[in-house]
């Protein structure tokens, strides 16, 4: 084996080292991507990829800086724009989304927003009817 090989070989096995641990973040996140709408808990998530819970958290705020929890949030949030700049009420946004409460969803909405639900909704269907008249 050459010098080159052996340099190769060392460097593969040293970013290669947490590929498993990898792959398990990046399944979660997908899980978490598709299925944001159902109630999801940290004992199913770590099911799902057969990682510990607390595994589990420490590795996902280590490569995505947040917790699986509130990567859900920020997700759910996201979703909840595009719903009610498509016009749905704040109250079956809420529930669409996968919230469990009208008043912990408006909460953690007008925290990561600075708007409420009904105030984000209201801006925005006014500047789609202002864009549709030009």
């Amino acid at each position: 084996m050459t010098f080159y090989e052996k340099e190769l070989n060392r460097i593969r096995s040293i970013v290669y080292s947490n590929e498993q641990q990898i792959n398990a973040v990046i399944g979660i996140r997908n899980y978490i991507e598709k299925n944001y709408d159902v109630n999801l808990n940290l004992n199913l998530l770590s099911h799902i990829q057969c990682v510990s819970r607390y595994h589990l958290l420490r590795l996902f705020k280590k490569y995505y800086g947040l917790t699986p929890r509130q990567y859900l949030i920020d997700k759910r949030i996201e979703k909840s724009k595009e719903q009610l700049k498509n016009g749905m009420s704040v109250t079956e946004t809420c529930f669409a989304v996968g919230f469990e409460s009208l008043g912990s969803f408006s909460t953690l909405f007008k925290t990561k927003t600075g708007k409420s639900p009904s105030e984000y909704r209201k801006e925005q269907l006014s500047r789609s009817k202002l864009n549709s008249k030009s």
